[in-house]
């Protein structure tokens, strides 16, 4: 999602919103030999559905309208391609996955002129290639021919053998400066790695002669010559340092979030803490990528994908920014002035403003209908049940695309704006409501997980010949998921509204709320403040509220 420009201090980089997470895990990292890729995308306000673009064929002279993910704007038109593939979601039939965080850059390297933002770039992708290395061409060559509009940023462009990290930027839009439009550069991560990127660009030097795992374009060093952002040898070259250098936003901020994901799954990560706090210059970047310390299953990712810093030296529990009931989110903007003085936030991978959260599973020893699980929520992923949704699926459960449902109409049929009813309801109140909404969350994504092995095989044995039906089936059954997930959330929003309505607990048993012998509401329980909370409001308030002894 849309970020910032690179700015030379706090303050001003203050008032950008630091936005998106990806996680990367290769095939020889994970427990079952699947790849995962993931995406928090978070943007204030924004409202988004379960995308869809059927196949198709098209005629010749056929155009595509481009219109700007972020803000609808019309930007032109491009030829469509003779055969589209169908995408659900950031994934397409081929089970091939695309994600993005938006670091920024260089404020001047945005080419005004181009045709094709990051949003558009990745479906149009997804609707013409297959695998990871073509997608990689075909995006770099859309951007080339019709110029690339959008800030820097940050893809993970993976299928179910081979991931990639690929980072580009435009080169402005006076010609007569580069007559390239874009500069680029992206390498294959390693099977038995795990990788990340959090809105800051994360390629430092790469080998220029591994023609296999590394793909560039041919001005990548050239244009930091003439720009007079760089002036070693080639080999020195760092994409990152020339065009993104990261200010203390960008590593507090941004790689804080990867440090905490490559902490997870690390014996000991501390070395790279100072980077990640952002105030020492001479600290040493994180690598691009690590090898875990053990194999990940998808409970780790998702696990991964719901952080707020627990147990590290970011963790949200450390002061009173999250209130009476310990909520670990902050309000935004991330800074913020006190008697000229200015502070920030913790911003970590789980976030309030995440208007969806996926986990795509790619699985090459299945057939691709099935091999391509699609795992998405429509909210932040700390506060939602992964819904199961296949790749070549024909249409999305209705539940992620409720019509006349959108960013300014509510609707209890929708999955955002229930699953937003209900984490708005537990915000404020988190240790207090949290537990029942976690219950919920982990009983389904548990019932999810378990019945996926049995369900795909018997897809696959009974429809083995029958393409189409295979394809209906695994559609039928994520709507099926769907329909159980929102029935699920419904029941929940009642719930939390009548137990704990005016801060006060109803007691209950397996969600029956108990009576007296009257036939009353059995009497409330009033569970008050943390006691971490009660002992800084009364630092804070010294004897002004203390009672008098009798």
């Amino acid at each position: 999602m849309k970020r910032h420009f690179l700015l030379a201090t706090l303050l001003v980089a203050a008032s950008y919103t630091m936005a998106c997470t990806n996680f990367i895990v290769g095939k020889k990292a994970s427990a079952d030999g699947s790849v995962f890729c993931t995406y928090n995308a978070d943007s204030y306000g924004a409202f988004m559905p379960l995308y869809h673009f059927p196949a198709g064929k098209h005629q010749p002279g056929e155009m595509r309208q481009i219109y700007e993910w972020d803000t609808n704007k019309y930007l032109g038109q491009i030829p469509e391609a003779a055969e589209t593939w169908n995408v659900i979601g950031n994934t397409n039939e081929w089970q091939l996955t695309i994600g993005e965080t938006t670091f920024g850059g260089r404020e001047e390297m945005v080419d005004t002129t181009g045709v094709i933002d990051y949003g558009s770039l990745i479906w149009i992708t997804l609707q013409r290639a297959k695998t990871a290395r073509e997608a990689i061409m075909v995006m770099t060559t859309l951007v080339e021919q019709y110029g690339y509009c959008s800030e820097g940023e940050t893809f993970s462009v993976c299928d179910p053998n081979e991931v990639w990290i690929l980072e580009m930027m435009g080169c402005g839009s006076d010609r007569k400066l580069s007559k390239e439009r874009t500069v680029w550069v992206a390498l294959r991560v390693p099977d038995d790695m795990i990788c990340a990127h959090a809105n800051q660009s994360r390629i430092r030097q790469f080998d220029m002669k591994d023609k296999q795992n590394v793909l560039y374009s041919k001005n990548v060093v050239k244009y930091a010559r003439t720009m007079g952002w760089f002036n070693g040898k080639d080999a020195e070259f760092s994409y990152a340092d020339a065009y993104c250098p990261a200010d203390f936003g960008a590593r507090r901020w941004c790689e804080a979030r990867v440090w905490s994901f490559f902490n997870r799954f690390s014996d000991d990560f501390s070395a790279y803490l100072p980077w990640a706090e952002g105030i020492d210059p001479n600290a040493q970047p994180m690598p691009l990528w690590i090898k875990p310390n053990r194999l990940l299953t998808l409970q780790d990712v998702q696990a991964a994908m719901r952080d707020h810093y627990e147990g590290t030296p970011f963790a949200l529990d450390q002061d009173l920014g999250g209130g009476i009931w310990e909520m670990p989110y902050r309000v935004s903007p991330l800074s913020y002035k006190v008697d000229g003085e200015t502070y920030f936030n913790e911003r970590p991978t789980s976030t309030q403003q995440s208007a969806f959260s996926f986990i795509s599973q790619m699985r090459s020893w299945l057939p691709r209908q099935v091999g391509g699980c699609f795992w998405f929520g429509n909210d932040d992923g700390n506060m939602v049940s992964y819904v199961p949704i296949y790749c070549a699926n024909t249409r999305q459960p209705e539940c992620f695309n409720t019509p006349g449902a959108d960013d300014t109409h509510f609707s209890m049929d929708n999955a955002f704006w229930l699953c937003n009813w209900v984490s708005n309801m537990v915000y404020p109140r988190y240790s207090l409501m949290f537990p029942s909404l976690q219950q919920v969350r982990d009983s389904l994504d548990a019932a999810f997980a378990k019945v996926q092995p049995e369900i795909e095989a018997e897809a696959i044995a009974r429809y083995q010949n029958d393409e189409q039906a295979l394809v209906e089936h695994m559609t039928n059954y994520s709507c099926l998921k769907a329909e159980q997930m929102m029935d699920r959330w419904h029941e929940l929003a009642f719930y939390l509204i009548v137990k704990y309505n005016d801060m006060v607990e109803r007691p209950d048993r397996d969600g029956q709320f108990y009576k007296n012998q009257y036939g009353l509401g059995a009497t409330v329980k009033r569970p008050g403040m943390a006691e971490k909370f009660a002992r800084e409001m009364n630092r804070h308030s010294g004897h002004r509220m203390k009672m008098p002894k009798k």
